[in-house]
Parts: C-alpha cells; structure tokens; sequence
C-alpha cells in the first residue's frame, strides 16, 4: 500500500472524525424532518463505532476516500419525499465540508501564534489540521460523484423510483460494482478515472488562500 505508520496515524484521525460527522449529519437530517428510523437505529449519536464501516474507513487511510454504514430511512414519514430525502443525502457532504473548513480555519488561528509558526512540534500541528481539512475536503467531493451509492446519486435516482423502480434498482446493484471498479483500478493502475484529487485540490488552494496562509 505503500503508508508508513506515521502517515497511517496522521490520517486515521480525520477519517473517524469525518465519516462519524458525515452519518451522524444523514441521521440528524432525517430526524428533523420527520423521520425516526436512524435515530431508532442508533444512529443519531457521535459515537464512532455506530457509524464506522472498516471497508470503507480503511479505503479512507490507503485511497484518501471511503465510506461508513449508511444511515437508513423511511421515506413515507417525509413530507416532502424528493426534496427531503436530497436533503438528508445532501447533509452528509455538506457536513464534510463544514468540517474541513473548520479544521483550516484553526489551523490558521493556530498559525497565528508565534510558538505554531515558529516551533517543529507548532508547524506540524498546523500540518496535520491541514491534512485533516484535505481528507474531509475529499469526503465532500467524493460523495457528490453521481454514481449509486454514493450521496449524489440521490440528486435523480429520487425521482427515477417512481419512474422506473426496476432501473434504479440495477443502478444500485451495477452502480457499486462500477464505484469499486474504478477505485482499484486507479490505485493499482496509477489511472485517474474521477479526478478527485484536482477537484480536492481546488477547493483546498481557495480556502488556504483565503485564509491567509504565507
């Protein structure tokens, strides 16, 4: 794989925090607008081992990008089931957003601070919160991809089970196979079928940039 232990430690962190932010979001989301499956589940809580799928978090540590249990709920108990159940599906990478702003953000305070901008141990706190910024940055992104299951798929699969049901269901069942695919594929064949890592990029250089960092 080709991650020192060191590099392991850095970014194991992160990927709790992130994916544990990201369910509990889908939970809370469904919860406020109506719907009690996740929070009968047991997922409506912070506790990470509620929401960690080791598959998906140990992607998160070799691949930069993953996933948790998914959080399910009840459509019929929304008032509004298309745009309410975008809304819980949107609640996840927003989240992930959030929290890497907020990682950037102290980081930059902390930067601040003579002891962080001028100390081995300050810089690489400030380092590691940066980090912590870039995996959450690519939580967002990578589940936006409109590929089932992932959380952007929900945008218009939504809409097409009451179009077509049989379609959508060969979507989730392709759609998986398809997203596992072409993750192994870009890590044992150096390709870059999703460009995930420029779209990362971006984001991270516009947020560094607006928030000072020399």
């Amino acid at each position: 794989m080709g991650l020192e232990l060191t590099e392991i430690l850095k970014i194991a962190p992160a990927a709790v925090i992130g994916l544990t932010v990201h369910e509990f979001s889908h939970a809370f989301a469904a919860y406020k607008l109506g719907d009690n499956t996740a929070k009968n589940d047991g997922r409506l809580t912070l506790n990470p081992l509620k929401h960690i799928d080791w598959l998906g978090f140990f992607l998160i540590v070799i691949a930069g990008f993953g996933w948790a249990k998914p959080v399910t709920f009840n459509p019929d108990n929304l008032k509004n089931k298309h745009r309410d159940e975008i809304i819980i599906s949107l609640a996840g990478p927003i989240s992930n957003f959030i929290l890497a702003v907020l990682f950037l953000i102290i980081a930059r305070l902390l930067y601040s601070i003579d002891y962080f901008s001028g100390s081995t141990l300050g810089l690489q706190i400030v380092n590691l919160l940066m980090i912590w910024g870039v995996i959450n940055f690519g939580l967002f992104v990578f589940n936006l991809i409109p590929i089932p299951p992932l959380d952007g798929s929900h945008l218009y699969l939504t809409y097409l089970k009451d179009i077509n049901p049989k379609l959508m269901m060969n979507m989730y069942k392709w759609g998986t196979f398809g997203l596992f695919a072409i993750i192994i594929s870009e890590n044992q064949f150096h390709l870059n079928i999703l460009h995930l890592s420029e779209f990362v990029q971006v984001i991270t250089s516009f947020f560094i940039q607006l928030l000072g960092f020399q």
